[in-house]
């Protein structure tokens, strides 16, 4: 139940790192009667992205299950070795789609439902395992960046592709290791760092409804720092946000600047400090809406920027075995809305958090066993401030987190996590959050078995609590919505590491799920259920030829046993990337299978009924050639067969279109 607001302080966050000093000590101490050696030093985050195999590289010895990744486990951990449900994508794998906008690639990992309210730059909204959108929590270089003053959600609408190394998309419950926000899972962004000798690169491109990007960034590094800065602008005249098919014919404009600096220092071979900053200014026009009528050309507009910051320092003792991270990261989004080119209101949602990771590895020779424990502790101030003709609106609320988690591996085939997490709110009760997690390997047949169980926990918003509009008013009464959630699953390598193929099967509880009532919010009584089937295929048959697909089956009842909203039951993609003429030109394939879904419409005074939307395919082409070492052209077409669709009720998406470029980098 709420509590009463009280004043806001760290004193909490740094006793309970005091807490965790001690207690990482203190067990460090108890390992230490056992017979271990000095492990292997973990990988960094970016280090992680940087030197873990390629999974889209054209040979076919890149299709194994050794990858590294972060996101599950907060540290670095061979896929082997994972139990949760994890998607990597690479950056190479962005370039050969010649993907722009990231929600873009997103629509092709298995458990991933994207929507968008017309064209680019319209509010776009990822979805994983049928969760609702603000229940995705979102990560752009270990920073959280779902919007306080957005219903804790991130709009995809404006994280353009830019110097990314990889994402990691986590699926199932997570808030044992992140917190609020992440029942359906987590996507994690991780850009570039500067590497090698000083390069620049620049590349610009144009093509269809007036569209302009420009990109250029500079990279340096030694054995000392390294430093990355890069700028990318995005300019379209874009299409109709209202579908052109119900009359709608003004085309409206997006724009989006975003500049981004990654430096990094290693003053001893012990000690890592990094700060990466991250600034975007995005304009863009829109359209009205009217119950009853829905969509129609209109003269709304909106204009932003965010900021997005942190500062972290890394701490090796023990022959790396002991590693603290302590890590500091502000948030600052602010959305103007306007009518007629007048501001009629204005969000802000800002974020400052400090956190401290201890992770101590040790490893046991006489039973072979790998012992990996973490222990976390963040504090986070969030604050929202609304200013508009008809409401104001500012408040802040602090929480802090305590996290414990424990690795076990044995023999190099069986790999167990165990997570707890205890949250303390100044509104709420205080809640703990669990997740586990296994996973078996077979070596003689390339065989992983895995499954995996959490459960989550999605704090009410603060405007759902305190915000008010000419038709809503908040509800501080509201409760967190909770989840638990399992998994289980196969990966199989086959023809010699070839064809890599996983299956999942997935159960997902949601009860007190928050939604609009009249006009205010309330708890849902029961339980939505969301269940369904994830498959994924990795082949490559050539030494030049890499293809992937997925395929997911989604379930999804509220807990009036009504089909959820833009969860469509069947999704598919394809991508087929082929190398050729000595590895300077590069042909890639993309489709994408979005089938029916169910969506709102509203009548004239806001209720809402239920319609039904159509399926459609998406065919993308994209190749590029070499001309020099220095020199590259590309170009694409998307949506090569004009479909047309909706993925929202009511609004347009863009038709065929084609674009064409030139990189040069020296």
């Amino acid at each position: 139940m709420p509590k009463s607001v009280q004043t806001g302080s760290t004193e909490p966050f740094f006793r309970s790192v005091s807490i965790l000093v001690l207690s990482g000590l203190f067990l460090a101490g108890a390992f230490a009667a056992l017979p271990l050696s000095g492990a292997a030093a973990q990988q960094t985050e970016e280090e992680a992205g940087a030197d873990a195999p390629l999974a889209a590289e054209t040979e076919a010895a890149a299709v194994t299950l050794d990858a590294i990744t972060v996101t599950p486990n907060r540290t670095a951990t061979q896929e082997r070795e994972v139990g949760a449900a994890v998607t990597v994508i690479t950056g190479e794998e962005l370039e050969e789609q010649q993907i722009r906008i990231v929600s873009d690639v997103l629509r092709q990992v298995p458990g991933v439902a994207v929507n968008r309210t017309g064209g680019v730059g319209d509010l776009t909204q990822v979805r994983i395992r049928g969760a609702e959108g603000n229940q995705t929590m979102v990560l752009i270089d270990g920073i959280k960046v779902n919007d306080p003053a957005s219903g804790s959600e991130f709009n995809f609408a404006n994280l353009l592709a830019q110097d990314i190394a990889r994402i990691e998309v986590l699926r199932g419950p997570q808030s044992a290791l992140y917190g609020s926000d992440a029942i359906g899972g987590v996507v994690n962004i991780i850009t570039r760092r500067g590497d090698g000798p000083p390069s620049v690169t620049g590349s610009v491109e144009g093509g269809s409804f007036g569209t302009f990007r420009g990109h250029a960034s500079a990279s340096v590094s030694d054995d000392k720092f390294d430093l990355l800065a890069s700028a990318v602008g995005l300019s379209t005249s874009g299409i109709s946000s209202a579908d052109e098919a119900n009359g709608n014919t003004e085309a409206d404009a997006y724009k989006n600047g975003t500049g981004l600096l990654k430096f990094g220092l290693r003053p001893t071979e012990d000690i890592d400090l990094a700060f990466v900053g991250r600034y975007t200014k995005f304009t863009n026009e829109g359209d009205d809406f009217f119950g009853g009528v829905g969509p129609v050309d209109g003269f709304s507009a909106s204009r932003g920027e965010q900021i997005f910051g942190r500062a972290q320092g890394t701490i090796r003792l023990w022959d790396d075995r002991w590693e603290n991270i302590v890590g500091v990261t502000h948030t600052d989004q602010k959305s103007d809305y306007l009518a007629n080119k007048t501001v009629t209101s204005t969000y802000e949602g800002e974020v400052n958090k400090v956190d401290y990771q201890s992770n101590l590895y040790l490893k046991q020779d006489s039973v072979p066993a790998t012992h990996t424990l973490t222990v976390l502790a963040e504090h986070q101030r969030e604050s929202v401030t609304v200013d508009s003709v008809w409401s104001n609106l500012d408040r802040s609320i602090s929480s802090t987190g305590l996290v414990g988690q424990y690795q076990l591996g044995l023999f190099n085939n069986l790999f167990v996590t165990a997570a707890i997490r205890h949250d303390a709110n100044e509104l709420f009760e205080d809640t703990n959050t669990y997740r586990a997690t296994a996973a078996y390997t077979i070596d003689r047949t390339a065989t992983k078995l895995r499954a995996s169980y959490g459960t989550g926990v999605k704090n009410p918003t603060v405007f759902e609590l305190y915000g008010f509009t000419q038709t809503y008013q908040g509800n501080p009464d509201l409760k967190p919505e909770q989840a638990e959630g399992w998994d289980v699953g196969v990966d199989q390598a086959l023809w010699g590491d070839r064809v890599v193929f996983d299956a999942t099967y997935f159960d997902l509880k949601i009860k007190d799920l928050i939604t609009g009532a009249g006009q205010t919010s309330v708890n849902l009584p029961g339980k939505s259920r969301i269940n369904g089937v994830e498959l994924g295929v990795a082949v490559s048959p050539l030494e030049n030829l890499f293809v992937r697909g997925s395929y997911t089956y989604t379930d999804g009842k509220d807990a009036t046993g009504a089909e959820l909203i833009r969860r469509p039951p069947h999704l598919a993609s394809l991508d087929i990337n082929y190398v050729f003429l000595d590895g300077r030109a590069n042909a890639n394939l993309a489709i994408v299978y979005n089938g029916a879904q169910k969506d709102w419409v509203f009548d004239a005074v806001f209720n809402r009924s239920v319609v039904s939307l159509d399926a459609y395919t998406l065919v993308n082409l994209a190749g590029s050639f070499d001309i020099n070492d220095n020199a590259e052209i590309f170009a694409r077409i998307d949506n090569l067969f004009d479909a047309q669709y909706q993925e929202v009720y009511g609004y347009g998406t863009p038709g065929r279109a084609a674009y064409a470029g030139l990189r040069l980098t020296f």
